[in-house]
């Protein structure tokens, strides 16, 4: 499983117009909307929402991955979105949120989910992977670093 392979153009963000975090998760779904895999948006949103409820997905060292688990999707759907200036996404560490990866998997994709968030976690593990994500200038620049970063 590579990242790279569940993003697009068309599904990367540089520069997130919402700074709260329901309104960032909302943006970020109609991107992963454009995937085609998403079936039903509203229970997606909602699933994405109740999720958020549980604990926030705002990670450590400018990383949030909003996910869930889904019946309202086929397979997996991926989105990054990114915040030059962070935005407060009640993150683990208290520091704003920079690079923001939403996740949608269907209920029956539990290992893959698993896959794909330990992987996108292990990236972020990279100063130089964050820094260049943060500066990147173009959707198609920031998914060559995510190429490089899987090797």
């Amino acid at each position: 499983m590579q990242i790279s392979n569940l993003l697009s153009t068309e599904t990367i963000v540089l520069s997130l117009k919402h700074s709260d975090k329901e309104g960032i998760i909302e943006e970020l779904l109609d991107l992963a909307v454009k995937t085609g895999k998403v079936k039903d948006r509203k229970k997606a949103l909602k699933a994405l929402l109740d999720r958020e409820d549980l604990g926030s997905t705002g990670l450590e060292s400018g990383l949030a991955i909003p996910h869930a688990r889904t019946n309202a999707v086929n397979g997996v759907a991926l989105a990054l979105g990114i915040s030059k200036t962070g935005i407060d996404f009640q993150s683990a560490d208290g520091k704003p949120s920079h690079l923001f990866f939403l996740l949608l998997a269907a209920e029956n994709e539990t290992s893959v989910n698993v896959q794909v968030l330990a992987l996108i976690a292990r990236m972020n593990l990279s100063s130089e992977f964050r820094s260049k994500m943060v500066s990147v200038d173009s959707a198609e620049s920031a998914l060559e670093i995510v190429r490089a970063m899987e090797g």
